[in-house]
């Protein structure tokens, strides 16, 4: 792209992506192209990515990219497979994940207006807080757009009653190639809708929605095509009130009956529901309409030879209406193809599927009443397993075309244009709407700038389907004699990514439902950071089209392990526990560099026990003196309090808190006191696995030889590793374990609901407050209505809950993004807050000290009116206790911690470089600090040897360090105030911390530091 191009694009900012793995990431879809396709398709590599936030600025984008011929390629999700939002032409993809706002909701009228980016779930979360929700939805609600909808066209849930989504639309406002605005109505939609934004960029959409009513569900399985296709035609002959009717084919009932179930911490946390082999009918309907569809359905399921299903099935088949990508990790790739035929012809249609297409065809489908000739109509989407790994996939691949020819030979059409059907335009369309729209496209887009190469011609790709469709009979016959495995086989890694993270990889829909809800996603709002992002890189890295560095590697450790991707998953996937099996493989094995903080508190867990460089003695200085005799280390019990290390050294108010409390509740325990060690989370999260080791065996003999077999935790970080990750480490490496864990909130809980504990009446104010379920103790591990009922049992309190909440409930944005991006966090923590704002609630109760220290940061760097407590704190102050304010700890360590974050940074150490050069030169082997000095007072010859830095720095600077380390450390701490027992610490722990960072980091300090360290040698020999 050209130099004045590019600046136009810079005004856009943290926006504009220039990144070439960013590119790589958005210029696909949802498909596996096949390998002797891709050629034709040629470079879709897109030359920027850019992320608008207005309609001023598509505008502005329009009329740059018009006058320069720049290829323009609007993206919603990128989840339909037909090529829409793929760049032929390179150019710029226009990303409109920034444009989501609900612009405005008339509930009289019952219509919404949008920007295009919102997708349909956050759209109908905002609808049913005002008693509204949406007339109909694809399939893909959890991802998909309005605004790609629109574009693309289409049927999905509720399209029974209210047909296709145009016919849903009021009005859509479309930036025209020129920059003019069109407000598009009635007729003119058609020159919006199915046409995958070869006319303009959407900036606005008004549709229909509808009141929010309550929905029953009631599942039919037929076992024969044209008995199906009764059942349908005298449903529809009834002209029952039925909202919604969608159906699956045996094959996908057979196979969703071996699909993986999801998963936790290996153990299954879904109930195998069998289906019968047969087409499943679920029909949706409104509570006012149950009686009537009820009342009628037995005697039309005799009258068809249907057979009415289990309440068990149709509500299993309405709650997984958006997962039917489980079959996907089975394959691990899946052919789509997907039609419209006429409901008169489906059972011929269904007939000659079977007959002519002998791999496995799943179907999924959903019926519409009144088509758009007035006829009932069904819309099938079909997918083939296959492995798109293989050569044979592009012979399965050629079976979709098979699929498309029986449907045109029944009266049916394409579903969709895009690149591969761009010849079949007046089939999908109709002629007379085809023609009409492309006599527009010629008008308002003569320089063929927007979204070039879709809807009509197709180009190379086009061609070769169209030829391919004349041979569609010897087609088939290669695609039919492709054998094909069905069932999960990981056989061995993959350039050293594990075997079964490999079959993932693959296994991945790329459906995007991960994509909104992942907090490092939408902390920062580029594909790179979601999990989808990752594992389409995974596929390109392990086919050798990437390669890992420092970049991909932060990347991956960069995941808060919230995992909310786990229960969002369309194929179920263990995404986060495949992401920690990366760390360690990265780090420990491969050894990459972790975050660099994480390497300041490895050094001070191997030194002290904790990652704060308090010292051992000082970790049970928190601990009520009063309480030492019934539950100090010298007492014996069966329950042991771990407090952690926050709670031990920075926000001890936790720990002083949780023991009061457990001591009130009458529960007898002990602590460890200073043979506590850190739980190790943060070495398991930074792929450190051998010191995470090491820490584990020394925590699980320390409560063995303090004669306890439960340990009773306050930090969910704590409880996750006692609960969950210990026991699976120890039987990995052979250790007896026999330890239960529980958080102090289920053990008070539980004391109150036997009315054994309660707190008293007293004379405090009321106040509200709302609760933060923190993602290890929440999502990890399930604990949601301890916490609850603890808080509800407090006198003088009154409990919101925010929007977000238990499995829901949205990621703090962790310590993990505090140590990498700090004002990523914030906006992050903001987020949070902000939901508890919205409620009106005065504090935030959280459990979690991580959690606590991060809300408490965001709060004061966003200037938010709340205040964040800790559980324990808030019950203990229940009961009379006064306990020390953590907020002026919390601020102190982090001003620590935020300065180092900067100083071990490529930057920071260059920065911190140019402070020492005298010292540096004279710490120089060999005599080459005299040497450099002399080269300083000769023209041109320290410029000249400038190329051998990069050489000589990664030799010199290990030499150089133990001599250089004193005045290192100086610098440090003139630049870092810290605590005295840091500080103290300082000349053991920084050599270590160097030693294990330079060498990744060295490539890049030496660049930023040669033209210093040249201009300080002139300067010097000038003043010499």
């Amino acid at each position: 792209m050209k130099a004045d191009n590019l600046s136009f694009l810079h005004r856009f900012g943290e926006r504009v992506s220039f990144d070439r793995i960013e590119r790589k990431l958005y210029g696909h879809d949802i498909a596996a192209i096949p390998g002797l396709v891709t050629p034709l398709l040629g470079d879709t590599l897109p030359d920027a990515v850019v992320q608008p936030q207005n309609e001023e600025e598509l505008i502005e984008l329009a009329r740059w990219a018009s006058a320069n011929r720049v290829p323009l390629t609007p993206r919603g999700k990128a989840t339909s497979g037909y090529g829409g939002a793929v760049p032929l032409r390179k150019g710029v993809v226009v990303d409109f994940y920034r444009m989501r706002t609900v612009l405005h909701i008339d509930a009289a009228d019952q219509t919404v207006t949008v920007e295009p980016g919102i997708t349909w779930e956050q759209l109908d979360r905002t609808l049913k807080r005002e008693g509204l929700t949406l007339r109909l939805y694809p399939t893909s609600y959890p991802s998909s757009t309005v605004g790609g909808w629109l574009a693309q066209g289409g049927a999905g849930i509720g399209s029974y009653e209210f047909g296709y989504f145009r016919e849903n639309v009021v009005s859509a406002r479309l930036v025209l190639p020129s920059g003019e605005v069109r407000d598009l109505r009635d007729a003119d939609l058609d020159l919006v809708a199915d046409a995958e934004g070869i006319t303009g960029m959407i900036s606005q959409v008004t549709l229909r929605v509808m009141r929010l009513t309550g929905i029953q569900t009631l599942a039919l399985a037929v076992y024969d095509a044209y008995a199906f296709q009764l059942l349908l035609q005298a449903l529809i002959d009834r002209r029952l009130p039925i909202w919604s009717m969608s159906f699956i084919n045996p094959k996908m009932a057979e196979m969703k009956n071996e699909a993986p179930l999801r998963e936790h911490h290996g153990h299954p946390v879904e109930q195998r529901i069998i289906l019968p082999k047969a087409y499943i009918l679920t029909l949706a309907f409104r509570d006012a309409d149950a009686t009537a569809v009820q009342s009628a359905i037995p005697g039309i399921a005799a009258a068809t030879g249907a057979e009415i299903l289990s309440d068990e099935i149709a509500r299993h088949e309405w709650d997984g209406r958006f997962k039917l990508m489980t079959i996907k990790r089975l394959s691990p790739s899946l052919v789509p193809a997907e039609v419209i035929v006429p409901l008169d012809r489906l059972a011929d249609t269904l007939d000659a599927y079977n007959r002519l297409v002998a791999q496995p065809l799943v179907k999924e489908g959903v019926v519409i009443r009144l088509g758009v000739d007035g006829s009932p109509e069904v819309v099938i989407l079909g997918f083939i397993p296959a492995d798109q790994r293989s050569f044979s996939y592009n012979l399965v691949f050629g079976l979709a075309l098979t699929v498309m020819n029986i449907a045109i030979k029944n009266g049916g059409r394409p579903y969709a244009t895009g690149i591969y059907f761009a010849r079949k335009a007046d089939q999908a369309l109709g002629k007379a709407r085809a023609a009409q729209l492309k006599a527009f496209k010629s008008r308002i887009d003569p320089a063929g700038v927007m979204n070039p190469g879709k809807v009509f011609g197709g180009g190379a790709v086009g061609a070769f389907v169209d030829l391919a469709s004349r041979f569609e009979p010897l087609v088939r016959r290669f695609g039919n004699a492709v054998p094909v495995t069905i069932g999960e086989r990981p056989t061995g890694p993959v350039r050293d990514i594990p075997a079964d993270v490999a079959w993932y990889a693959y296994a991945c829909s790329q459906c995007g439902y991960c994509i909104d809800e992942c907090d490092q996603f939408y902390g920062r709002g580029w594909e790179s950071q979601s999990p989808r992002g990752k594992w389409f890189w995974l596929r390109e890295y392990m086919e050798g089209r990437e390669q890992w560095n420092q970049r991909m590697v932060d990347t991956f450790i960069a995941c808060t392990t919230c995992e909310m991707c786990n229960l969002r998953c369309s194929a179920n996937l263990p995404i986060e526990p495949a992401w920690m099996k990366l760390r360690g493989q990265l780090i420990t094995e491969q050894k990459k560099m972790t975050f660099p903080p994480f390497e300041m508190m490895s050094a001070a867990l191997t030194a002290q026990g904790n990652i704060w460089a308090g010292y051992r003695e000082r970790r049970d200085a928190w601990f009520p003196k009063d309480l030492n005799e019934r539950h100090g280390p010298d007492h014996r019990a069966k329950n042991v309090y771990f407090a952690g290390c926050t709670a031990s050294y920075v926000e001890q108010d936790i720990g002083i808190a949780s023991v009061r409390l457990l001591d009130a509740a009458g529960v007898d325990f002990t602590y460890l006191g200073p043979k506590e060690n850190c739980c190790a989370t943060p070495m398991l999260v930074a792929g450190r696995w051998d010191l995470f080791v090491e820490t584990m065996k020394k925590n699980i003999a320390a409560v063995k030889a303090a004669g306890a077999d439960t340990v009773i935790s306050s930090c969910p970080a704590c409880d996750m590793m006692w609960r969950h990750v210990y026991p699976a480490w120890a039987k990995k490496l052979g250790i007896e374990y026999n330890i239960t864990a529980k958080h102090y909130s289920e053990i008070v809980a539980e004391k109150i609901h036997a009315s054994e504990f309660a707190f008293p009446q007293t004379n405090r104010a009321p106040v509200t407050v709302t609760w933060h379920d923190s993602c290890h103790i929440g999502r990890v591990s399930g604990v949601y209505e301890p916490p609850r009922d603890l808080i509800k049992s407090v006198p003088n309190v009154h409990f919101v809950e925010m929007a977000s909440n238990r499995d829901c409930g949205k990621c703090c944005g962790s310590v993990l993004t505090l140590i990498k991006e700090p004002d990523v966090a914030a906006d992050l923590g903001k987020t949070r807050i902000d939901e508890a704002l919205d409620i009106g609630a005065e504090k935030i109760l959280a459990l979690c000290p991580c959690c606590e220290f991060q809300l408490r940061v965001s709060a004061e760097k966003k200037r938010l009116p709340v205040e964040v407590v800790d559980l324990a704190h808030f019950a203990a102050e229940a009961l009379g206790y006064e306990l020390p304010d953590p907020n002026p700890e919390v601020r102190a360590q982090w001003a620590v911690f935020e300065a180092m974050i900067k100083l071990m940074t490529p930057e920071g150490f260059a920065s911190l470089m140019t402070t020492m050069w005298p010292e540096m030169i004279d710490a120089m082997p060999l005599g080459m600090g005299r040497m450099m000095r002399a080269m300083g007072r000769v023209p041109g010859a320290l410029e000249a040897m400038k190329p051998l830095f990069p050489i000589l720095f990664p030799r010199l600077l290990p030499l150089m360090m133990p001599k250089l380390m004193p005045a290192m450390l100086a610098r440090v701490g003139a630049m870092i105030p810290m605590p005295d027992y840091m500080a103290e610490q300082m000349p053991v722990l920084m050599p270590k911390v160097v030693d294990r960072l330079m060498p990744h980091m060295i490539g890049d300090v030496v660049p930023l530091v040669t033209q210093p360290l040249i201009d300080y040698l002139h300067e010097q020999a000038r003043l010499n």
